[in-house]
């Protein structure tokens, strides 16, 4: 597709349009070049691609996908030039405004609004961090308090220092990056504020507070935000029920992830209550046959390298279909149903019968609350399809092998169900 083209038709056509250009965007479309599709395009709102990457100014990015140590923005650099060499077209100041049936999406951009008609799209347009308002926080609205990802561009792309003593909200390793990033720009947090009894990140980053002298409050609660022109404190209730005070010139709202779902939202394509996300089937497929989706828009969150090899393997699903004489996928299907309350989502939320090999391997789970026992897998009729032993906290991601249920799938009828549970250890 050249500019000129676009300029003078009404409706433009591609092979495929990958929908954010962030790391599983861009992995994405590089593999789908490697693989032999000619007409791919990545449609970017940003500027400059490569997602949230390029707010992150600190290790360690790139060791699993290229074996090189890497600051976020080398590692979103890096994505990009791949895309570029393997002869992606980038539209980058242009917005997807909305999605339609068959793949067909309305754009905007400095020119004006047109149309891409794509035989495939895949919507990579990720997630973000819930806000002040979502997470029902308390108090009065002072300046000084921002999501992380606003205090990364903050400090690494304009190289402002919003305050000098925050208080972060939340200890996920997003958390912990904001702990980094604040030492970038000379900047000491007074404190970290967690309502879960144990931190979130996992085990090997949990003593990164202590290590930066980082006073970590666990199980607390009633977090009050005070100050008018500015943030001056932070009141809450501690896990002993005391009211305690810390005073703070800015806050860090950390976490608490939401998949970038708008575009979702005022669409036709089917939202999983669980995840905020799309649903869809072993082979990233939504509602609609035209339209998949990979990375964090799936669920929140996962780590750059996760999303890197989703994207990739997205690629291949698509190259398979598109290109290899496969046989049309079933449009019948298998849903996979919760059954116990510590279960907070599943991935994928239905199985579509079929003998492809491309595909997850893996289902991911995540909890609400922590859970020791046995995650078990069963059909309608109470038949065990599958178990395995489950300890684990909330957010920590969970893994059980696909292809029990996707046999019983192959043989079940249109609607049926296989639920989800979590029972005691024999």
């Amino acid at each position: 597709m050249t500019a000129n083209n676009r300029q003078t038709d009404r409706t433009v056509a591609c092979s495929v349009a990958i929908v954010g250009g962030g790391t599983s965007g861009l992995a994405l479309a590089t593999e789908l070049k490697q693989l032999g599709i000619d007409d791919v395009i990545v449609i970017e709102r940003e500027a400059t691609a490569g997602g949230v990457p390029r707010h992150c100014g600190h290790y360690p990015f790139g060791v699993s996908e290229f074996r090189r140590l890497l600051k976020g923005p080398a590692y979103a650099q890096l994505l990009l030039d791949k895309a570029r060499q393997a002869g992606v077209t980038l539209l980058t100041g242009t917005s997807v405004t909305a999605l339609h049936p068959a793949g067909l999406l309305s754009l905007s951009d400095q020119d004006g609004p047109y149309q891409l008609q794509a035989e495939r799209v895949i919507l990579c347009t990720g997630t973000r961090e819930a806000t002040r308002a979502q997470r029902f926080l308390s108090g009065q609205r002072p300046q000084g308090i921002l999501p992380t990802g606003a205090l990364q561009s903050m400090v690494y792309l304009h190289g402002q220092r919003p305050f000098l003593r925050p208080v972060i909200l939340g200890t996920e390793l997003v958390s912990l990056s904001a702990i980094m990033t604040c030492r970038h720009m000379g900047i000491h947090p007074a404190a970290m504020l967690e309502e879960n009894p144990q931190l979130i990140a996992p085990a090997w980053m949990r003593a990164y507070p202590v290590m930066r002298r980082v006073p970590v409050h666990l199980g607390v609660s009633e977090i009050h935000i005070e100050g008018r022109q500015t943030v001056e404190a932070v009141r809450f209730t501690d896990a002993h029920g005391n009211s305690r005070t810390i005073a703070a010139d800015g806050v860090i709202v950390s976490g608490q992830f939401q998949p970038e779902s708008a575009l979702l939202r005022n669409s036709h394509l089917h939202i999983c209550p669980n995840t905020g996300g799309p649903v869809i089937d072993q082979f990233y497929r939504s509602s609609d046959p035209s339209y998949f989706c990979t990375g964090n828009l799936l669920r929140p969150v996962e780590t750059s390298a996760w999303c890197w090899q989703e994207g990739r393997q997205t690629a291949r699903i698509i190259a398979d279909e598109l290109y290899s004489g496969s046989a049309p996928l079933s449009e019948s299907t298998v849903g996979l149903v919760l059954d116990h309350p510590g279960l907070k989502f599943i991935l994928p939320q239905q199985l579509r019968p079929s003998t492809r090999s491309h595909g997850m391997q893996q289902m991911q789970l995540r909890l609400r609350v922590p859970a020791d026992g046995k995650l078990v897998f069963r059909a309608a009729d109470d038949q065990l399809l599958w178990s395995g032993r489950l300890e684990s906290l909330p957010e920590r991601r969970i893994l059980a092998p696909i292809e029990p249920m996707a046999e019983h799938a192959r043989h079940a009828n249109q609607g049926d169900t296989i639920r989800v549970g979590i029972e005691q250890s024999d």
